[in-house]
């Protein structure tokens, strides 16, 4: 029985944690703020740092908040576990042999570099050795329930810095197991533990993840195929629960974290083919156990912490970005990218990432970490990743302003050859731009194209296409492509940012010029058209129409009546964007 006098423990607990997420999840998705900022101001809000320091004061307030915390902290372990599955779930073999270059190389120096000098920085700032070194490694990771959704809302995962980004994110992601076990190693110890002891402990760790990983790999997939060929979903969706609960259960009875086996249950998993099932059955437990864990995380912050050392804390979460930011900035500018897009995948990575959450709950709980000392680290962790979306803005700006600068650099070097007669200026070569390129040149008319990634220009330029570098939202970038002779310009870029300052900047100088450009939706299309476009297409329209034209057809409709309706449609649509 609790103590509220139901028979269900921790009813009411779990009754706030669902409310919180309900009104959160809707209100930033709305916002476009990552759900993970708002879990961890919701966790502040209701914690007893929070509103839950007004229960003596105003009992009613008690309804509303948590103040025990043993409760929560059981229920928020489960968010552990399932962010650890899902994270092990999204790697695979072939998905680093792939990208083994840029992951193993790359994201292994960027890894090794920033913990090496956070836990220097550590251990100058008064931490033991021990905790040192799991700070250094955990602060090392960034955040990936932060970084892609950035580089997703700007239309960047495809990009030359969403593709590094994701290659330094996926190698954090496989350090999660030696911290994990690093973790387990040196939990539990009155005194360090000396070398020897914790090789030791390390092979043992290794013979039971290979343990584990051949049970798994030859008792997995027939225990996942015999459910799914009973047809039945619960049955297949309670395996796959016992697998992962099952395996943590495994690695925590022999003294290892159940993180650790849930990461390896998800990496097992990845390698079948019931992968995508899997992802898709647990993607509602994963979002709401993390966003559980996260609330519980901001619970345990403590404001008064923050009030009694404000200085002390900014300056540390500053410190942060600035020196995971330029050790990564480095490192990307060594394996051959250019700076602007060395220094925002840099400045994008620089907050500590979730799993810092989790690594640091888990050394305070082994006693690797004090209480005061957790605190402070939380509290950088979670403002660093509140500071994110801040911070992504003015990386942004500054790789333009870079982009900016290599332009004018390479126009030296890189005069562009302008067609003798009138033009068209592609600004943006991706795929909407090839595909217009490709319809240009089967019709002979010329065009110039600028796209912002040098390795994209160069490698159509060594197909003997006029594609150059540069930024087309710059005026001076533009005129040397030929927009005082040309005859339209077109504006296929993906970041929707982009494309308006672009339109903006041509409409400006060339008020007479023909401007085409592609919107995401209908709100930027309406966006575009006030900023001076000629013509405006939004993503979505053409796909859209030609799926319903050959619905129509489909359905006994005469060709000639098909393409007078798909005009219509085109036109009403026209009509109610320039109305």
């Amino acid at each position: 029985m609790t103590e509220d006098g139901h028979g269900i423990p921790y009813l009411r607990e779990v009754l706030v944690f669902l409310a919180a997420a309900g009104i959160v999840v809707p209100v930033f998705h709305r916002l476009r703020i990552s759900p993970v900022l708002g879990f961890l101001l919701v966790g502040v809000a209701i914690g007893p740092h929070g509103l839950g320091g007004l229960v003596g004061e105003v009992p009613w307030v008690r309804n509303l908040v948590i103040v025990e915390l043993d409760g929560v902290r059981s229920i928020a372990e489960l968010g552990v576990v399932f962010l650890l599955f899902t994270i092990g779930l999204e790697l695979s073999p072939r998905r680093l042999l792939s990208m083994r270059m840029a992951v193993f190389g790359l994201g292994g120096a960027a890894v090794v570099a920033c913990a090496l000098a956070l836990g220097a920085a550590a251990w100058l700032a008064g931490f033991g050795i021990a905790a040192a070194s799991v700070l250094g490694l955990a602060l090392a990771l960034s955040s990936t329930a932060m970084v892609m959704p950035l580089l997703a809302e700007h239309r960047a995962t495809s990009s030359v810095l969403g593709r590094t980004a994701f290659a330094i994110l996926l190698f954090q992601d496989l350090a999660v197991v030696p911290i994990l076990v690093l973790i387990s190693v040196l939990g539990g110890n009155e005194v360090e533990p000396s070398a020897l002891e914790v090789l030791r402990s390390l092979g043992e760790a290794a013979l039971l993840i290979v343990a584990i990983g051949l049970l798994g790999r030859y008792a997995l997939r027939p225990a996942l195929r015999s459910a799914a060929r009973a047809g039945s979903p619960e049955l297949f969706m309670a395996v796959v629960l016992l697998v992962v609960l099952g395996t943590a259960m495994a690695t925590a009875a022999v003294g290892l974290s159940m993180a650790l086996g849930a990461f390896l249950a998800g990496l097992l998993i990845a390698e079948s083919e019931f992968r995508h099932e899997v992802e898709v059955d647990i993607e509602p437990f994963k979002g709401l156990f993390l966003g559980l864990f996260f609330i519980g995380v901001g619970m345990g912050i403590n404001g008064a912490a923050f009030l009694n050392h404000p200085f002390q804390i900014l300056a540390a979460v500053l410190g942060l970005f600035l020196l995971k930011g330029l050790l990564i900035a480095g490192l990307i500018r060594l394996f051959g990218q250019p700076w602007r897009v060395a220094v925002e995948a840099g400045l994008l990575l620089g907050q500590a990432g979730e799993f810092a959450l989790v690594a640091v709950g888990l050394a305070a709980g082994a006693g690797i970490l004090d209480r005061v000392g957790s605190h402070h680290v939380l509290l950088v962790v979670g403002l660093s990743l509140m500071a994110t979306p801040l911070v992504a803005v003015v990386a942004g700006r500054l790789a333009r302003q870079l982009a900016g600068w290599d332009a004018v650099r390479r126009e030296a070097t890189d005069a562009i050859a302008l067609p003798a007669d009138g033009h068209v200026i592609l600004a943006g070569f991706g795929r909407v731009g090839r595909t217009l390129a490709a319809a240009f040149e089967a019709e002979k008319i010329a065009f110039v194209a600028i796209d912002l990634d040098p390795t994209v220009a160069d490698a159509a330029r060594k197909l003997g296409r006029a594609v150059h570098f540069g930024d087309a939202a710059r005026g001076e970038v533009l005129r040397h492509a030929g927009a005082d002779t040309c005859q339209a310009l077109v504006v296929t870029l993906d970041d929707p940012r982009s494309v308006e300052r672009t339109v903006r900047t041509a409409r400006r100088r060339w008020p007479g010029l023909a401007i085409y450009a592609r919107a995401r939706d209908a709100v930027h299309a309406r966006r575009l058209m006030e900023l001076g476009a000629t013509e405006v297409i939004p993503e979505t329209l053409e796909p859209s129409l030609q799926l319903a034209g050959r619905v129509m057809a489909g359905l006994g409709m005469r060709e000639e009546a098909v393409a007078d309706r798909l005009s219509l449609l085109r036109d009403a649509w026209s009509g109610r964007l320039r109305g």
